[in-house]
């Protein structure tokens, strides 16, 4: 018999109990759109998370002041006052692997422009400090080494703060009032939306001359905070080292003592959640792949089941000439087309559940092709391998007996 006839008879013999055969295929549907829709959603967790650390800044370290110990006594971080403008500039002059450092400080403030106001973090920096975090700007620019060396009273508005004081008109060169002072508005930064380290609004932010908001908020020196950019994503390892032991140099910190000072390499939040996001994948796609086992079990049982119900046409076909390998090619077959049916519809029920999802809970997904693959002939393999025992069973029948089964 050829296989494309043995095809067409498998199909015809599944066609005669319709919903038995559906009701055979839901589990290997389920299975499959399972594996499909986990990983989907997992992929697109995935590459939002890394897009949302990317967004971040580019190779970035996270030099803070540190804790202080008060009579045994740890306080938090950003308690110390020795981070100072100076290592600043010797991170980005001695550390070879450090591409460019940032230095800032910062202070909540109450900002107004006409009859309306909002509260926000104010944050004292440099130039650089856009090219660090790849922040692109909206409008305008961001203030210049000339501000910074002035205390120029300019400011560059996230986008969140725009929308509070300006709505849909141009902030560009309006003058607002941070605290008590006027500060003309040099620039405004394209979103960036919610950080994925601190589920912080990154746009709820204004930036002006480091200067300025140390000697005109604040009344002080010292730094609470430096961003750093590596080289490179593997360099970032090499300068988190070089940073650390050139503060500590710095510092006069002996060897031993605890660090004034705090160093975080956002790759290892990467790494982190890179991780993390792989093993829950990892878990909820052994979940789907037990329902399609329970699928591959209920297509051995209807195929028992039917091997059952059609032993009498199966010692008629082996009475006119049928050999044992072409029944078992028979029974296998049916099998097979069980489990490829059930295959591809569960692809497309997974495709529509993780879009289902997606529109929902407004999660990205993201479907490699290898999933669609190996989910077919993980199926195709399932039904194989549970659809050949009872064809086995169905072409060691003897044909005598089988002719007299009532």
């Amino acid at each position: 018999m050829e296989l494309a006839d043995a095809f067409l008879l498998a199909l015809r013999a599944l066609g005669r109990n319709k919903l038995r055969s559906i009701l055979t295929m839901l589990g290997m549907i389920i299975g499959v759109g399972a594996v499909i829709a986990v990983i989907g959603i997992g992929k697109g967790a995935a590459a939002k998370a890394q897009e949302q650390l990317a967004a971040l800044g580019s190779n970035m370290l996270f030099v803070g002041s540190g804790s202080l110990n008060r009579y045994g006594l740890h306080v938090g971080n950003s308690q110390t006052k020795t981070l100072v403008l100076a290592d600043a500039r010797a991170i980005a002059r001695e550390c070879p692997s450090v591409w460019l450092a940032a230095p800032g400080t910062q202070t909540g403030q109450q900002v107004v422009f006409g009859d309306q106001n909002w509260a926000t973090q104010v944050m004292g920096t440099e130039p650089q400090y856009f090219e660090v975090r790849n922040w692109p700007f909206a409008s305008g620019a961001s203030f210049s080494e000339d501000d910074v060396t002035q205390s120029a009273t300019v400011a560059v508005l996230g986008d969140t703060v725009r929308k509070y004081l300006f709505g849909s008109s141009n902030a560009v060169g309006q003058t607002i009032r941070i605290g008590t002072l006027p500060f003309k508005v040099v620039g405004v930064l394209a979103p960036k939306g919610i950080s994925a380290g601190s589920g912080q609004d990154q746009d709820d932010v204004i930036f002006a001359p480091l200067t300025t908001v140390q000697k005109k908020l604040l009344g002080q020196e010292w730094l609470r905070w430096i961003m750093v950019s590596a080289n490179s994503r593997p360099a970032s390892y090499v300068a988190q080292h070089q940073v650390q032991s050139l503060l500590r140099d710095r510092h006069k910190i002996k060897p031993g003592g605890a660090d004034d000072f705090v160093v975080r390499n956002l790759a290892d939040i990467a790494d982190a959640e890179a991780e993390q996001g792989s093993v829950m994948t990892t878990l909820l796609t052994i979940v789907a792949g037990v329902a399609l086992l329970v699928g591959g079990i209920g297509i051995m049982n209807i195929m028992l089941v039917s091997v059952t119900e059609r032993t009498r046409e199966i010692g008629v076909r082996m009475a006119v000439g049928a050999t044992e390998e072409d029944v078992r090619r028979q029974f296998l077959l049916e099998a097979i087309v069980l489990g490829l049916i059930g295959g591809v519809v569960g692809i497309l029920f997974g495709i529509a559940s993780s879009f289902a999802v997606s529109n929902l809970l407004e999660w990205p997904i993201l479907i490699p092709p290898y999933a669609v693959v190996a989910s077919t002939l993980f199926a195709i393999t399932i039904a194989v391998f549970f659809g050949f025992y009872p064809a086995r069973k169905a072409s060691q029948l003897n044909p005598i007996e089988a002719l007299r089964y009532e």
